[in-house]
């Protein structure tokens, strides 16, 4: 997909298709990247009558469900769905090795910091439902990473797109 059709679907479904792409790409299922999807929204929100905060808490809530959704698929399937991707790619075992003893030594601190990085930030909340981090400490935790997440990319498309309005004006 192009911008421009990324920016009609904003445009015509507003907050509705932020929060269903947002919850789907948590699921790593196929479609448009939060990192496209959440500057073209603070483009559209510097352009239109869209909120700022509306954008960001529906956005973040989103996010937060599909990690709460993987962190119980973790938390009871995880070591038996843990063992069959190793299974099936061996070599990706010494990296999910790594990654869940990261997380058991470090707890909410990892899953806070797994939530700031790409790839890491959609996957961590199967392993940390595996290490049964505790649910209060993984939705606070995890609530703040994707909450930076969500305003940097966000803001950035806000900025970026006040300037667009300025020069059109």
């Amino acid at each position: 997909m192009d911008f421009n059709t990324i920016m009609t679907y904003m445009s015509q479904y507003g907050i509705l298709f932020l929060i269903v792409i947002v919850f789907l790409e948590y699921l790593n299922l196929p479609g448009f990247p939060a990192g496209v999807i959440l500057p073209v929204t603070g483009i559209l929100i510097a352009s239109s009558e869209m909120n700022f905060w509306i954008a960001l808490i529906a956005s973040s809530l989103s996010a937060l469900a599909a990690s709460w959704a993987f962190y119980f698929v973790g938390r009871y399937g995880g070591d038996f769905l843990l063992q069959k991707y190793m299974k099936r790619f061996p070599k990706h075992r010494p990296y999910i090795e790594k990654k869940m003893l990261y997380l058991k030594e470090k707890g909410s601190i990892g899953v806070f910091i797994s939530k700031l990085i790409p790839m890491a930030r959609t996957i961590i909340a199967i392993p940390a439902g595996a290490v049964q981090i505790n649910f209060l400490k993984y939705t606070v935790s995890s609530a703040l990473g994707i909450l930076i997440w969500n305003v940097f990319f966000i803001a950035a498309g806000y900025f970026f797109g006040q300037e667009i309005v300025h020069l059109i004006k």
